[in-house]
């Protein structure tokens, strides 16, 4: 889904056969404005996502821009002036917040752990516990803040979790299939492998053809273990339990990545308005 097909979904679902409230209080020909508040300290995300939705809804609305994306805000400043049309203003108020203050806290949260891995070799991935259809103002969110996506989605990648292993039986049938199914279908996907214990770690270095390793659920102290038992030939990435609390015990395992589900879904929008003036 490109950003624009989303724009149109959500705008859709939100507006319907029409803004009756604006269409019945508000002149068609009233030229109003409004600025975008900043009601709780953090970072911006979504600036990018609002000048397309005013763009969407009303090409002659006119955008300036005061704060852009990534940079830290705080309680009263105002990111950007609208101003045209007021029943167009109104019609693109809700999506513009919505995805604002979705976007600026999942930004502000992954910015807070990003600066946490300071002094580290690890980087920070994302995962696909997003919510369905704001995927991709989700992920962006997340580069904003700082780290890096993953995959965005299930056809980007091989990424052979603990269910395939189950279904497919084991590890190396899994990985065979995987690896057979690529030469079948002219694909080049990276393959990575999700392993829980020492025994599955030395088997995906005995079968090899994979382009990375992930450890789940390992304590700090037992990855430190792997990664030396690895010794850089996959790369690595740990995920499972994984919060501001441990995060630093992580790194220092020496692993490449670290994912992190609660970058997406477990964070609280940060306050903004739209606010006439």
């Amino acid at each position: 889904m490109t950003l624009q097909e989303f724009i149109k979904l959500a705008l859709a679902e939100d507006i319907g056969d029409g803004d009756h409230t604006s269409l019945s209080t508000i002149p068609a020909d009233a030229q109003k404005r409004a600025r975008l508040l900043v009601k709780q300290d953090g970072v911006l995300a979504g600036v990018e996502v609002a000048e397309a939705v005013f763009r969407e809804v009303d090409p002659d609305l006119q955008v300036h821009v005061n704060i852009q994306d990534g940079s830290a805000i705080h309680y009263g400043d105002i990111v950007l002036t609208v101003s045209g049309r007021a029943q167009s203003i109104l019609k693109a108020e809700r999506l513009v917040l919505n995805c604002m203050q979705r976007m600026s806290g999942i930004a502000t949260h992954t910015r807070t752990m990003v600066n946490m891995l300071e002094g580290t070799k690890t980087r920070l991935l994302d995962t696909r516990k997003t919510t369905p259809n704001f995927r991709i103002c989700e992920k962006m969110a997340v580069k904003i803040g700082g780290a890096i996506n993953h995959r965005f989605g299930l056809f980007d990648m091989i990424l052979i979790k603990d269910n395939h292993l189950d279904y497919a039986g084991g590890i190396e049938a899994a990985v065979t299939k995987a690896v057979q199914y690529l030469k079948a279908t002219g694909r080049t996907l990276p393959i990575e492998v999700e392993v829980r214990n020492q025994k599955e770690v030395e088997e995906v270095l005995r079968i090899g053809q994979i382009d990375r390793m992930l450890l789940d659920n390992f304590e700090p102290a037992e990855l430190k273990r792997m990664v030396e038992l690895i010794d850089g030939r996959m790369v690595t990435e740990a995920s499972g339990g994984i919060n501001e609390t441990n995060l630093h015990a992580y790194a220092d395992s020496g692993v490449d990545y670290i994912s992190s589900g609660a970058l997406t879904h477990q964070v609280k929008s940060l306050d903004m308005s739209l606010k006439a003036y």
